[in-house]
Protein backbone atom coordinates (compact mmCIF):
# COMPACT_ATOMS: atom_id res chain seq x y z
CA UNK A 1 0.00 0.00 0.00
CA UNK A 2 2.94 2.25 0.60
CA UNK A 3 4.09 2.02 -2.94
CA UNK A 4 0.79 3.43 -4.34
CA UNK A 5 0.60 6.16 -2.59
CA UNK A 6 2.66 8.87 -3.64
CA UNK A 7 1.45 7.53 -7.51
CA UNK A 8 -2.14 8.80 -6.33
CA UNK A 9 -0.71 11.61 -4.42
CA UNK A 10 0.81 12.18 -7.72
CA UNK A 11 -1.87 11.82 -9.67
CA UNK A 12 -3.94 13.94 -7.43
CA UNK A 13 -1.66 17.06 -7.90
CA UNK A 14 -1.64 16.60 -11.12
CA UNK A 15 -5.59 16.17 -11.54
CA UNK A 16 -5.56 19.81 -9.79
CA UNK A 17 -3.19 21.31 -11.49
CA UNK A 18 -4.62 20.45 -14.28
CA UNK A 19 -8.12 22.07 -13.23
CA UNK A 20 -6.36 25.16 -12.41
CA UNK A 21 -5.20 25.73 -14.82
CA UNK A 22 -8.56 25.39 -16.91
CA UNK A 23 -9.12 28.47 -14.64
CA UNK A 24 -6.76 30.80 -16.62
CA UNK A 25 -8.02 32.41 -19.47
CA UNK A 26 -6.16 31.62 -22.90
CA UNK A 27 -4.47 35.04 -24.21
CA UNK A 28 -6.51 34.80 -27.12
CA UNK A 29 -6.45 38.58 -29.55
CA UNK A 30 -9.90 39.99 -30.35
CA UNK A 31 -10.45 41.03 -34.20
CA UNK A 32 -12.51 43.97 -35.89
CA UNK A 33 -14.35 42.86 -38.66
CA UNK A 34 -16.24 45.79 -40.27
CA UNK A 35 -19.99 45.25 -40.64
CA UNK A 36 -21.25 48.55 -41.27
CA UNK A 37 -22.44 47.62 -45.18
CA UNK A 38 -24.19 44.58 -43.87
CA UNK A 39 -26.41 45.42 -41.09
CA UNK A 40 -30.30 46.46 -41.22
CA UNK A 41 -30.84 49.45 -38.74
CA UNK A 42 -33.72 49.93 -40.00
CA UNK A 43 -33.05 52.75 -42.24
CA UNK A 44 -34.48 51.57 -45.22
CA UNK A 45 -37.93 51.85 -45.09
CA UNK A 46 -40.84 49.92 -48.06
CA UNK A 47 -40.87 53.23 -49.46
CA UNK A 48 -37.27 53.93 -50.05
CA UNK A 49 -35.64 49.99 -50.38
CA UNK A 50 -35.36 48.23 -53.35
CA UNK A 51 -37.28 45.03 -54.10
CA UNK A 52 -35.61 42.88 -55.94
CA UNK A 53 -38.14 41.18 -58.43
CA UNK A 54 -36.11 37.58 -60.51
CA UNK A 55 -37.25 36.67 -63.90
CA UNK A 56 -39.18 33.26 -63.71
CA UNK A 57 -37.45 30.41 -65.81
CA UNK A 58 -33.67 29.73 -66.01
CA UNK A 59 -31.58 32.82 -67.29
CA UNK A 60 -28.70 33.29 -68.92
CA UNK A 61 -25.72 33.27 -66.67
CA UNK A 62 -24.60 37.21 -66.44
CA UNK A 63 -21.34 39.03 -65.49
CA UNK A 64 -23.49 39.57 -62.16
CA UNK A 65 -24.38 37.79 -59.44
CA UNK A 66 -27.38 39.40 -58.04
CA UNK A 67 -28.35 39.26 -54.12
CA UNK A 68 -31.50 39.35 -52.32
CA UNK A 69 -33.34 38.64 -49.17
CA UNK A 70 -35.85 35.30 -50.05
CA UNK A 71 -37.81 36.04 -47.46
CA UNK A 72 -39.00 40.16 -48.35
CA UNK A 73 -37.16 39.97 -51.67
CA UNK A 74 -35.41 43.15 -50.55
CA UNK A 75 -32.43 43.81 -52.92
CA UNK A 76 -28.96 43.44 -51.46
CA UNK A 77 -26.73 43.97 -54.21
CA UNK A 78 -24.39 41.88 -56.66
CA UNK A 79 -21.21 40.18 -56.23
CA UNK A 80 -18.83 39.86 -59.86
CA UNK A 81 -19.22 36.54 -61.83
CA UNK A 82 -15.32 35.43 -62.32
CA UNK A 83 -14.06 34.83 -65.29
CA UNK A 84 -11.69 31.65 -65.27
CA UNK A 85 -8.61 33.78 -66.07
CA UNK A 86 -9.81 35.46 -62.43
CA UNK A 87 -10.06 32.55 -60.64
CA UNK A 88 -6.77 30.92 -61.78
CA UNK A 89 -5.19 34.24 -60.25
CA UNK A 90 -7.09 33.84 -56.70
CA UNK A 91 -5.44 30.23 -56.65
CA UNK A 92 -2.42 31.51 -57.70
CA UNK A 93 -2.40 33.86 -54.98
CA UNK A 94 -3.44 31.14 -52.54
CA UNK A 95 -0.94 28.73 -53.70
CA UNK A 96 2.01 31.97 -53.15
CA UNK A 97 0.27 32.17 -49.30
CA UNK A 98 0.15 28.41 -48.86
CA UNK A 99 4.01 27.95 -49.52
CA UNK A 100 4.53 30.27 -46.64
CA UNK A 101 1.75 28.92 -44.32
CA UNK A 102 3.05 25.80 -44.99
CA UNK A 103 5.96 26.44 -42.34
CA UNK A 104 3.49 27.72 -39.99
CA UNK A 105 3.64 25.76 -36.32
CA UNK A 106 0.63 23.96 -34.85
CA UNK A 107 0.95 26.68 -32.28
CA UNK A 108 -0.02 29.36 -34.47
CA UNK A 109 -2.57 27.41 -36.58
CA UNK A 110 -4.23 26.73 -32.85
CA UNK A 111 -4.10 30.16 -32.28
CA UNK A 112 -5.84 31.32 -35.46
CA UNK A 113 -8.72 28.83 -34.93
CA UNK A 114 -9.07 30.34 -31.18
CA UNK A 115 -9.48 33.80 -32.48
CA UNK A 116 -12.39 32.88 -34.79
CA UNK A 117 -14.04 31.25 -31.93
CA UNK A 118 -13.61 33.62 -29.55
CA UNK A 119 -15.39 36.12 -32.50
CA UNK A 120 -18.12 33.63 -33.22
CA UNK A 121 -19.32 33.38 -29.71
CA UNK A 122 -19.42 36.79 -28.91
CA UNK A 123 -20.93 37.53 -32.87
CA UNK A 124 -23.38 35.23 -32.43
CA UNK A 125 -26.64 37.33 -33.63
CA UNK A 126 -24.92 39.35 -36.34
CA UNK A 127 -23.48 35.82 -38.14
CA UNK A 128 -26.93 34.22 -37.66
CA UNK A 129 -29.15 37.38 -38.72
CA UNK A 130 -26.82 37.47 -42.47
CA UNK A 131 -27.00 34.05 -42.79
CA UNK A 132 -31.04 34.49 -42.02
CA UNK A 133 -31.23 37.25 -44.62
CA UNK A 134 -29.28 35.98 -47.03
CA UNK A 135 -30.94 31.67 -46.94
CA UNK A 136 -34.24 32.99 -45.43
CA UNK A 137 -33.46 30.66 -42.38
CA UNK A 138 -34.51 31.42 -38.74
CA UNK A 139 -32.40 32.75 -35.96
CA UNK A 140 -32.48 29.32 -34.29
CA UNK A 141 -31.87 27.50 -37.19
CA UNK A 142 -29.32 29.67 -38.35
CA UNK A 143 -27.93 29.25 -34.86
CA UNK A 144 -28.12 25.53 -34.57
CA UNK A 145 -26.69 24.68 -37.74
CA UNK A 146 -24.15 27.59 -38.43
CA UNK A 147 -22.83 28.31 -34.97
CA UNK A 148 -23.10 24.95 -32.98
CA UNK A 149 -21.44 22.99 -36.15
CA UNK A 150 -18.41 25.56 -36.98
CA UNK A 151 -17.67 26.09 -33.13
CA UNK A 152 -17.89 22.24 -32.19
CA UNK A 153 -15.40 21.79 -35.60
CA UNK A 154 -13.24 24.53 -34.51
CA UNK A 155 -12.61 22.79 -30.64
CA UNK A 156 -12.25 19.57 -31.86
CA UNK A 157 -9.43 21.10 -34.69
CA UNK A 158 -7.74 22.74 -31.08
CA UNK A 159 -7.86 19.30 -29.04
CA UNK A 160 -6.81 16.73 -31.32
CA UNK A 161 -5.55 18.43 -34.73
CA UNK A 162 -1.80 18.20 -34.73
CA UNK A 163 -2.36 14.27 -33.33
CA UNK A 164 -3.78 13.62 -36.37
CA UNK A 165 -1.32 15.50 -38.59
CA UNK A 166 1.65 14.16 -36.61
CA UNK A 167 3.79 11.03 -38.27
CA UNK A 168 1.93 7.83 -37.69
CA UNK A 169 4.47 4.63 -37.27
CA UNK A 170 2.70 1.42 -38.30
CA UNK A 171 4.46 -1.99 -38.03
CA UNK A 172 7.10 -3.04 -40.58
CA UNK A 173 5.93 -6.81 -41.20
CA UNK A 174 8.33 -10.09 -40.85
CA UNK A 175 10.73 -9.09 -43.46
CA UNK A 176 11.57 -5.60 -42.55
CA UNK A 177 12.31 -5.84 -39.03
CA UNK A 178 15.34 -3.75 -39.46
CA UNK A 179 13.00 -0.77 -40.43
CA UNK A 180 10.70 2.04 -38.68
CA UNK A 181 7.69 2.73 -40.91
CA UNK A 182 5.53 5.75 -40.92
CA UNK A 183 2.88 7.66 -42.69
CA UNK A 184 3.29 11.29 -42.79
CA UNK A 185 0.56 13.82 -43.64
CA UNK A 186 2.05 17.34 -46.35
CA UNK A 187 -0.60 19.84 -47.17
CA UNK A 188 -1.74 19.40 -50.86
CA UNK A 189 -1.18 23.03 -52.13
CA UNK A 190 -4.79 24.79 -52.73
CA UNK A 191 -8.15 23.23 -51.48
CA UNK A 192 -10.97 24.05 -53.53
CA UNK A 193 -14.35 23.98 -52.47
CA UNK A 194 -17.40 24.12 -54.16
CA UNK A 195 -20.45 25.23 -51.53
CA UNK A 196 -24.22 24.90 -51.28
CA UNK A 197 -26.32 27.61 -49.61
CA UNK A 198 -28.45 25.98 -47.01
CA UNK A 199 -25.61 26.84 -44.52
CA UNK A 200 -24.13 29.80 -45.77
CA UNK A 201 -21.63 30.20 -42.83
CA UNK A 202 -20.82 26.24 -42.33
CA UNK A 203 -20.30 25.70 -45.59
CA UNK A 204 -17.41 27.95 -46.15
CA UNK A 205 -15.90 27.44 -42.69
CA UNK A 206 -15.94 23.72 -42.64
CA UNK A 207 -13.81 22.81 -45.62
CA UNK A 208 -11.55 26.03 -44.80
CA UNK A 209 -10.64 25.24 -41.62
CA UNK A 210 -9.63 21.41 -42.35
CA UNK A 211 -7.43 23.34 -44.94
CA UNK A 212 -6.14 25.40 -43.55
CA UNK A 213 -5.26 23.45 -39.94
CA UNK A 214 -3.69 21.18 -42.41
CA UNK A 215 -1.34 23.85 -43.97
CA UNK A 216 -3.07 24.55 -46.82
CA UNK A 217 -4.55 27.62 -48.98
CA UNK A 218 -8.29 27.57 -49.81
CA UNK A 219 -10.74 28.88 -52.52
CA UNK A 220 -14.29 28.77 -51.65
CA UNK A 221 -16.74 29.35 -54.54
CA UNK A 222 -20.08 30.60 -52.45
CA UNK A 223 -23.81 29.60 -54.30
CA UNK A 224 -25.12 31.88 -56.33
CA UNK A 225 -27.69 32.08 -53.97
CA UNK A 226 -25.90 32.62 -51.24
CA UNK A 227 -22.57 35.35 -52.07
CA UNK A 228 -23.87 38.44 -50.26
CA UNK A 229 -23.21 36.39 -46.61
CA UNK A 230 -20.09 34.26 -48.20
CA UNK A 231 -18.35 37.75 -48.75
CA UNK A 232 -18.94 38.99 -45.29
CA UNK A 233 -17.75 35.65 -43.80
CA UNK A 234 -14.21 36.04 -45.45
CA UNK A 235 -13.68 39.13 -43.91
CA UNK A 236 -13.64 37.41 -40.54
CA UNK A 237 -11.30 34.93 -42.11
CA UNK A 238 -9.14 37.41 -43.16
CA UNK A 239 -8.80 38.94 -39.93
CA UNK A 240 -7.96 36.32 -38.05
CA UNK A 241 -5.40 34.87 -40.19
CA UNK A 242 -3.67 38.72 -40.19
CA UNK A 243 -3.62 38.42 -36.46
CA UNK A 244 -1.64 35.10 -36.81
CA UNK A 245 0.95 36.89 -39.07
CA UNK A 246 -0.44 34.36 -41.87
CA UNK A 247 -0.64 35.49 -45.35
CA UNK A 248 -3.44 37.92 -46.13
CA UNK A 249 -4.21 35.49 -49.86
CA UNK A 250 -4.29 32.24 -47.70
CA UNK A 251 -8.27 32.21 -48.28
CA UNK A 252 -10.46 33.20 -50.64
CA UNK A 253 -14.11 33.21 -51.43
CA UNK A 254 -14.75 33.62 -54.90
CA UNK A 255 -18.64 34.49 -56.68
CA UNK A 256 -20.11 33.31 -59.77
CA UNK A 257 -21.80 30.71 -61.68
CA UNK A 258 -20.91 27.52 -63.72
CA UNK A 259 -18.20 28.22 -65.33
CA UNK A 260 -16.70 29.73 -62.46
CA UNK A 261 -16.99 27.01 -60.65
CA UNK A 262 -15.14 24.70 -63.73
CA UNK A 263 -12.74 26.95 -63.76
CA UNK A 264 -11.82 26.60 -59.74
CA UNK A 265 -12.05 22.25 -60.41
CA UNK A 266 -8.96 22.88 -63.20
CA UNK A 267 -7.22 24.77 -60.85
CA UNK A 268 -7.00 23.29 -57.75
CA UNK A 269 -5.08 20.31 -56.01
CA UNK A 270 -7.97 18.81 -54.51
CA UNK A 271 -12.12 19.29 -54.67
CA UNK A 272 -14.76 19.72 -52.37
CA UNK A 273 -18.10 19.98 -53.66
CA UNK A 274 -21.36 20.37 -51.91
CA UNK A 275 -24.71 20.02 -53.96
CA UNK A 276 -26.37 18.10 -56.33
CA UNK A 277 -25.67 14.64 -57.95
CA UNK A 278 -25.71 16.05 -61.27
CA UNK A 279 -23.70 18.59 -60.69
CA UNK A 280 -21.16 16.54 -58.43
CA UNK A 281 -21.30 14.49 -62.21
CA UNK A 282 -19.78 17.13 -63.95
CA UNK A 283 -17.66 18.09 -60.96
CA UNK A 284 -15.96 14.65 -61.60
CA UNK A 285 -15.57 14.97 -64.98
CA UNK A 286 -13.86 18.68 -64.94
CA UNK A 287 -11.24 16.90 -62.05
CA UNK A 288 -10.87 13.96 -64.53
CA UNK A 289 -8.78 16.16 -66.82
CA UNK A 290 -5.96 16.80 -64.21
CA UNK A 291 -6.69 13.98 -62.10
CA UNK A 292 -6.90 15.58 -58.86
CA UNK A 293 -8.73 13.85 -55.71
CA UNK A 294 -12.50 14.70 -54.91
CA UNK A 295 -15.06 14.72 -52.34
CA UNK A 296 -18.38 14.74 -52.83
CA UNK A 297 -21.34 15.71 -50.48
CA UNK A 298 -24.58 15.20 -52.46
CA UNK A 299 -28.34 14.61 -52.09
CA UNK A 300 -30.10 12.82 -49.65
CA UNK A 301 -33.04 11.06 -48.75
CA UNK A 302 -32.85 9.84 -45.13
CA UNK A 303 -34.99 7.55 -43.91
CA UNK A 304 -36.52 8.08 -40.09
CA UNK A 305 -37.61 4.99 -38.98
CA UNK A 306 -40.05 4.39 -35.18
CA UNK A 307 -40.24 1.56 -33.83
CA UNK A 308 -43.62 0.14 -31.91
CA UNK A 309 -41.48 0.45 -28.65
CA UNK A 310 -40.74 4.10 -28.37
CA UNK A 311 -42.26 7.37 -26.38
CA UNK A 312 -44.28 8.65 -29.52
CA UNK A 313 -44.17 12.67 -28.08
CA UNK A 314 -40.46 12.82 -27.40
CA UNK A 315 -39.82 11.08 -31.00
CA UNK A 316 -42.05 13.59 -32.28
CA UNK A 317 -40.47 16.64 -31.41
CA UNK A 318 -37.48 15.22 -32.88
CA UNK A 319 -39.10 14.44 -36.16
CA UNK A 320 -40.38 17.73 -36.71
CA UNK A 321 -36.61 19.33 -35.80
CA UNK A 322 -35.07 16.59 -38.66
CA UNK A 323 -37.65 17.59 -41.00
CA UNK A 324 -37.73 21.07 -40.67
CA UNK A 325 -34.07 22.20 -39.63
CA UNK A 326 -32.96 25.57 -41.62
CA UNK A 327 -36.61 26.63 -42.99
CA UNK A 328 -36.92 22.75 -44.35
CA UNK A 329 -33.76 23.47 -46.45
CA UNK A 330 -32.02 20.85 -44.73
CA UNK A 331 -28.89 19.36 -44.76
CA UNK A 332 -28.74 15.44 -44.37
CA UNK A 333 -32.58 15.92 -43.90
CA UNK A 334 -35.12 13.39 -42.84
CA UNK A 335 -37.06 13.14 -45.98
CA UNK A 336 -38.86 9.52 -45.37
CA UNK A 337 -40.45 8.63 -42.62
CA UNK A 338 -41.51 5.06 -41.29
CA UNK A 339 -43.51 4.41 -38.56
CA UNK A 340 -44.79 1.35 -37.10
CA UNK A 341 -48.04 0.45 -37.90
CA UNK A 342 -49.23 -0.34 -34.56
CA UNK A 343 -48.16 3.37 -33.07
CA UNK A 344 -48.60 5.38 -37.14
CA UNK A 345 -52.36 6.40 -36.13
CA UNK A 346 -51.15 7.96 -32.51
CA UNK A 347 -47.73 9.19 -34.33
CA UNK A 348 -50.03 10.97 -37.17
CA UNK A 349 -51.97 12.46 -34.63
CA UNK A 350 -49.50 13.80 -32.73
CA UNK A 351 -47.37 14.84 -35.15
CA UNK A 352 -50.34 17.10 -37.17
CA UNK A 353 -51.74 18.51 -33.71
CA UNK A 354 -47.98 20.27 -33.70
CA UNK A 355 -47.49 20.89 -37.12
CA UNK A 356 -50.78 22.78 -36.99
CA UNK A 357 -49.37 25.47 -34.65
CA UNK A 358 -46.01 25.87 -36.69
CA UNK A 359 -46.20 29.30 -38.26
CA UNK A 360 -44.18 30.26 -41.53
CA UNK A 361 -43.27 33.85 -42.34
CA UNK A 362 -40.12 36.43 -42.41
CA UNK A 363 -37.83 35.00 -39.52
CA UNK A 364 -36.73 38.53 -39.00
CA UNK A 365 -40.42 40.44 -39.00
CA UNK A 366 -41.64 38.26 -35.91
CA UNK A 367 -41.69 35.16 -33.91
CA UNK A 368 -42.06 32.44 -36.66
CA UNK A 369 -41.44 28.70 -36.85
CA UNK A 370 -39.77 28.59 -40.19
CA UNK A 371 -38.65 31.13 -42.70
CA UNK A 372 -38.63 31.08 -46.78
CA UNK A 373 -37.38 29.00 -49.58
CA UNK A 374 -34.05 30.23 -50.11
CA UNK A 375 -34.30 29.07 -54.41
CA UNK A 376 -36.37 30.85 -56.55
CA UNK A 377 -39.15 28.80 -57.90
CA UNK A 378 -38.34 25.79 -55.58
CA UNK A 379 -41.99 26.48 -53.82
CA UNK A 380 -43.11 24.66 -57.14
CA UNK A 381 -41.12 21.80 -57.28
CA UNK A 382 -42.48 21.20 -53.79
CA UNK A 383 -45.68 21.32 -54.70
CA UNK A 384 -45.47 19.48 -57.79
CA UNK A 385 -43.69 16.58 -55.51
CA UNK A 386 -47.22 17.11 -52.98
CA UNK A 387 -49.76 16.73 -56.47
CA UNK A 388 -47.90 13.84 -57.68
CA UNK A 389 -48.20 11.92 -54.14
CA UNK A 390 -51.93 13.06 -54.00
CA UNK A 391 -52.14 11.52 -57.30
CA UNK A 392 -51.19 8.38 -56.57
CA UNK A 393 -53.50 7.95 -53.78
CA UNK A 394 -51.40 9.78 -50.63
CA UNK A 395 -53.71 12.48 -48.45
CA UNK A 396 -52.23 15.79 -46.60
CA UNK A 397 -52.57 15.10 -42.94
CA UNK A 398 -51.83 18.58 -41.55
CA UNK A 399 -50.00 21.86 -42.69
CA UNK A 400 -48.69 24.32 -40.57
CA UNK A 401 -49.76 28.35 -41.25
CA UNK A 402 -48.68 31.43 -42.96
CA UNK A 403 -48.43 34.31 -40.91
CA UNK A 404 -48.34 37.93 -42.07
CA UNK A 405 -47.32 37.74 -45.60
CA UNK A 406 -47.55 40.43 -48.43
CA UNK A 407 -49.66 39.63 -51.67
CA UNK A 408 -46.68 38.99 -53.67
CA UNK A 409 -44.15 36.94 -51.09
CA UNK A 410 -46.54 33.50 -52.26
CA UNK A 411 -43.39 32.37 -53.95
CA UNK A 412 -40.87 32.37 -51.12
CA UNK A 413 -42.87 30.28 -48.58
CA UNK A 414 -44.21 26.78 -48.42
CA UNK A 415 -46.24 25.40 -45.68
CA UNK A 416 -44.69 23.07 -43.79
CA UNK A 417 -47.07 19.68 -45.11
CA UNK A 418 -47.59 16.07 -43.47
CA UNK A 419 -48.42 13.34 -45.90
CA UNK A 420 -49.64 10.19 -45.16
CA UNK A 421 -50.98 7.11 -47.22
CA UNK A 422 -47.91 7.17 -49.34
CA UNK A 423 -45.73 4.24 -51.20
CA UNK A 424 -42.60 4.39 -53.15
CA UNK A 425 -44.15 5.09 -56.58
CA UNK A 426 -44.59 8.14 -55.26
CA UNK A 427 -41.36 10.62 -56.68
CA UNK A 428 -41.83 12.79 -52.96
CA UNK A 429 -40.41 9.11 -51.37
CA UNK A 430 -38.15 8.83 -54.34
CA UNK A 431 -36.50 12.22 -55.32
CA UNK A 432 -34.69 14.82 -53.12
CA UNK A 433 -37.28 17.32 -51.95
CA UNK A 434 -34.76 19.56 -50.07
CA UNK A 435 -38.23 21.16 -47.81
CA UNK A 436 -40.69 20.98 -45.07
CA UNK A 437 -41.87 17.98 -46.26
CA UNK A 438 -43.07 14.79 -43.97
CA UNK A 439 -44.11 11.50 -45.96
CA UNK A 440 -44.93 8.86 -43.59
CA UNK A 441 -45.44 5.37 -44.41
CA UNK A 442 -46.10 2.11 -42.84
CA UNK A 443 -43.94 -0.62 -41.77
CA UNK A 444 -44.92 -4.07 -40.00
CA UNK A 445 -41.85 -5.42 -39.19
CA UNK A 446 -37.62 -4.67 -38.77
CA UNK A 447 -36.86 -6.58 -42.14
CA UNK A 448 -39.33 -5.01 -44.27
CA UNK A 449 -38.21 -1.51 -43.07
CA UNK A 450 -34.48 -2.36 -43.54
CA UNK A 451 -35.86 -3.36 -47.15
CA UNK A 452 -37.47 0.38 -47.66
CA UNK A 453 -34.97 2.45 -46.18
CA UNK A 454 -33.14 0.83 -48.90
CA UNK A 455 -35.23 1.53 -51.82
CA UNK A 456 -33.52 4.25 -52.63
CA UNK A 457 -30.78 5.98 -54.61
CA UNK A 458 -29.33 8.09 -51.90
CA UNK A 459 -27.27 6.62 -49.71
CA UNK A 460 -26.56 9.57 -46.94
CA UNK A 461 -27.90 9.00 -43.64
CA UNK A 462 -30.46 7.42 -41.10
CA UNK A 463 -32.05 7.68 -37.93
CA UNK A 464 -34.17 4.65 -35.76
CA UNK A 465 -35.64 4.78 -32.86
CA UNK A 466 -36.51 2.20 -30.41
CA UNK A 467 -36.98 1.46 -27.13
CA UNK A 468 -34.77 -1.19 -27.45
CA UNK A 469 -30.79 0.05 -27.93
CA UNK A 470 -29.72 -2.82 -29.87
CA UNK A 471 -32.73 -3.46 -32.22
CA UNK A 472 -32.24 0.17 -33.02
CA UNK A 473 -28.01 -0.46 -33.94
CA UNK A 474 -29.15 -4.08 -35.73
CA UNK A 475 -31.57 -2.34 -37.82
CA UNK A 476 -29.59 0.74 -38.51
CA UNK A 477 -26.36 -1.85 -39.08
CA UNK A 478 -28.72 -3.14 -42.14
CA UNK A 479 -29.06 0.53 -44.12
CA UNK A 480 -26.73 1.06 -46.99
CA UNK A 481 -25.73 4.67 -45.85
CA UNK A 482 -22.27 6.68 -44.46
CA UNK A 483 -23.59 7.97 -40.84
CA UNK A 484 -26.66 6.64 -38.70
CA UNK A 485 -28.01 8.00 -35.67
CA UNK A 486 -29.43 5.99 -32.55
CA UNK A 487 -32.71 6.97 -31.12
CA UNK A 488 -31.72 10.83 -32.57
CA UNK A 489 -31.15 12.70 -35.83
CA UNK A 490 -28.16 14.39 -37.08
CA UNK A 491 -25.99 13.61 -34.13
CA UNK A 492 -23.12 12.26 -35.52
CA UNK A 493 -22.37 15.32 -37.46
CA UNK A 494 -22.43 17.46 -33.97
CA UNK A 495 -19.40 14.43 -33.15
CA UNK A 496 -16.74 16.14 -35.26
CA UNK A 497 -14.54 13.39 -34.59
CA UNK A 498 -15.93 11.41 -37.01
CA UNK A 499 -16.04 11.24 -40.55
CA UNK A 500 -19.30 12.85 -42.64
CA UNK A 501 -20.31 11.38 -46.12
CA UNK A 502 -22.32 8.96 -48.18
CA UNK A 503 -22.55 6.22 -50.86
CA UNK A 504 -24.60 5.87 -53.93
CA UNK A 505 -25.87 8.97 -55.53
CA UNK A 506 -25.17 10.68 -51.80
CA UNK A 507 -21.45 10.67 -53.30
CA UNK A 508 -18.02 9.86 -51.81
CA UNK A 509 -15.10 10.91 -49.96
CA UNK A 510 -15.63 12.19 -46.39
CA UNK A 511 -15.20 15.23 -44.48
CA UNK A 512 -14.98 16.08 -40.73
CA UNK A 513 -12.96 13.78 -38.57
CA UNK A 514 -9.76 12.43 -38.74
CA UNK A 515 -10.55 10.60 -42.75
CA UNK A 516 -11.83 14.40 -43.51
CA UNK A 517 -9.00 15.96 -42.42
CA UNK A 518 -6.26 14.23 -43.48
CA UNK A 519 -8.29 13.94 -46.88
CA UNK A 520 -6.47 17.28 -47.13
CA UNK A 521 -3.47 16.19 -47.06
CA UNK A 522 -0.66 14.08 -49.41
CA UNK A 523 -0.34 10.74 -47.25
CA UNK A 524 3.39 10.01 -47.56
CA UNK A 525 4.71 6.38 -46.98
CA UNK A 526 8.06 6.26 -45.82
CA UNK A 527 10.46 4.22 -44.91
CA UNK A 528 13.85 4.29 -42.64
CA UNK A 529 16.77 2.24 -40.96
CA UNK A 530 15.58 1.48 -37.31
CA UNK A 531 19.69 0.75 -36.79
CA UNK A 532 21.76 3.45 -39.13
CA UNK A 533 24.20 3.71 -39.98
CA UNK A 534 24.65 0.08 -38.14
CA UNK A 535 22.66 -1.98 -40.03
CA UNK A 536 21.91 -1.57 -43.82
CA UNK A 537 20.07 -3.09 -46.16
CA UNK A 538 22.22 -5.71 -48.22
CA UNK A 539 21.43 -7.05 -51.18
CA UNK A 540 21.91 -10.89 -50.77
CA UNK A 541 24.81 -12.63 -52.74
CA UNK A 542 21.92 -15.25 -54.39
CA UNK A 543 20.27 -12.53 -55.70
CA UNK A 544 22.69 -10.18 -56.62
CA UNK A 545 23.34 -9.75 -60.62
CA UNK A 546 24.50 -11.50 -62.27
CA UNK A 547 21.39 -14.29 -60.94
CA UNK A 548 23.25 -17.38 -59.93
CA UNK A 549 21.41 -20.49 -60.34
CA UNK A 550 20.49 -21.08 -56.87
CA UNK A 551 18.86 -17.65 -56.70
CA UNK A 552 15.21 -18.91 -56.80
CA UNK A 553 16.15 -21.53 -54.49
CA UNK A 554 17.46 -18.91 -52.12
CA UNK A 555 14.29 -16.83 -52.64
CA UNK A 556 11.93 -19.44 -51.99
CA UNK A 557 13.04 -21.00 -49.06
CA UNK A 558 13.26 -17.05 -47.93
CA UNK A 559 9.38 -16.98 -48.28
CA UNK A 560 8.75 -20.39 -46.30
CA UNK A 561 11.13 -18.84 -43.50
CA UNK A 562 9.20 -15.77 -43.06
CA UNK A 563 5.83 -16.82 -43.83
CA UNK A 564 5.52 -20.35 -43.22
CA UNK A 565 2.31 -22.01 -42.11
CA UNK A 566 4.17 -23.56 -38.94
CA UNK A 567 7.44 -23.57 -36.88
CA UNK A 568 9.04 -26.56 -37.84
CA UNK A 569 8.72 -25.50 -41.48
CA UNK A 570 9.77 -22.18 -41.51
CA UNK A 571 13.06 -23.43 -38.88
CA UNK A 572 13.61 -25.75 -42.03
CA UNK A 573 13.44 -23.33 -44.72
CA UNK A 574 15.88 -20.94 -42.11
CA UNK A 575 18.65 -23.77 -42.19
CA UNK A 576 18.27 -23.71 -45.99
CA UNK A 577 18.75 -20.32 -46.45
CA UNK A 578 21.60 -20.22 -44.57
CA UNK A 579 23.11 -23.00 -45.95
CA UNK A 580 22.87 -21.43 -49.41
CA UNK A 581 24.46 -18.59 -48.52
CA UNK A 582 27.21 -20.26 -46.51
CA UNK A 583 27.99 -21.98 -50.12
CA UNK A 584 30.86 -20.54 -52.22
CA UNK A 585 29.74 -18.32 -55.10
CA UNK A 586 27.79 -20.40 -57.81
CA UNK A 587 28.02 -19.44 -61.62
CA UNK A 588 25.08 -17.10 -62.93
CA UNK A 589 22.01 -19.24 -64.24
CA UNK A 590 22.64 -18.03 -68.01
CA UNK A 591 26.02 -19.55 -67.77
CA UNK A 592 24.97 -23.31 -66.47
CA UNK A 593 22.30 -23.06 -69.61
CA UNK A 594 25.12 -22.13 -72.05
Amino acid sequence: MAFWWPLIVLALAYAICRFLLMLIPPNVPSIEVDASDVLDDGSQTKENSYIYIPRKGKLAQSDKVQCYEPATMKYLGYFPALTPDEVKEHVAQARKAQKEWAKSTFRQRRQFLRILLKYIIEHQELICEISSRDTGKTMVDASLGEIMTTCEKITWLISEGEKWLKPEYRSTGKSMLHKRARVEFHPLGVIGAIVSWNYPFHNIFNPMLAAVFSGNGAVIKVSEHASWSGCFYLRIIQAALAAVGAPYNLVHVITGFAETGQALVSSVDKIIFVGSPGVGRMIMEKASETLIPVTLELGGKDAFIVCEDVDVNHVVQIAIRGALQSSGQNCAGAERFYVHRDIYPTFVTQIVKLFKSISVGPPLAGRYDMGAICMQEHADKLQNLVNDALEKGAEIAGRGSFGNLGEDAVDQFFPPTIIVNVNHTMKLMQEEAFGPIIPIMKFSSDEEVVELANDSNYGLGCAVFSGNQKRAINIASQVHCGVAAINDFASTYMCQSLPFGGVKHSGFGRFAGVEGLRACCLVKSVVVDRWWPYIKTVIPKPIQYPVPENGFEFQESLVEALYGMNVWDRLRALINVLKILSEPNSAPASSKRR
